[in-house]
């Protein structure tokens, strides 16, 4: 039953960001993005193809990581899309992250269009095997 509201989500939201982006009206989106953690950090991966390095800022405050962008297209009177499906506009999103985070750590890169954002554990807080006497 879930699985099928999850198609049905799907669809529909598909139907309206197609019916918005056909009458060129600007809609919200975020870039695809995955959160994973591993022994030393936690890890965000953002999917920001097309974007400049100094169009996208990174922030984090309170437990919040937060990555914004904006995209900027010139603008040509002679085009004539028959398909537009990168739009200008801007993001944001944000990702509330556990609290054992060395905020003074965290670091940003961005390769082949993929922003990721790791933010190292505190050690006080990593996995540390304690010897059974």
């Amino acid at each position: 039953m879930t699985l099928m509201h999850t198609y049905a989500s799907t669809d529909v939201d598909r139907l309206l960001a197609d019916t918005l982006r056909a009458a060129s009206v600007p809609h919200a989106w975020s870039p695809a993005s995955n959160i994973y953690e591993d022994a030393r950090s936690f890890r965000v991966e953002a999917a920001v193809p097309g974007f400049a390095r100094e169009a996208v800022e990174v922030t984090f405050e309170d437990s919040v990581l937060t990555i914004k962008g904006q995209h900027q297209e010139e603008e040509t009177e002679s085009r004539h899309y028959f398909l537009r499906e990168i739009v200008p506009g801007t993001f944001s999103h944000s990702f509330r992250v556990p609290t054992a985070i060395d905020a003074t750590k965290v670091i940003a890169t961005v390769k082949d269009g993929v922003l990721t954002v790791e933010l190292p554990k505190r050690e006080e807080t990593k996995l540390r095997r304690i010897q059974i006497q």
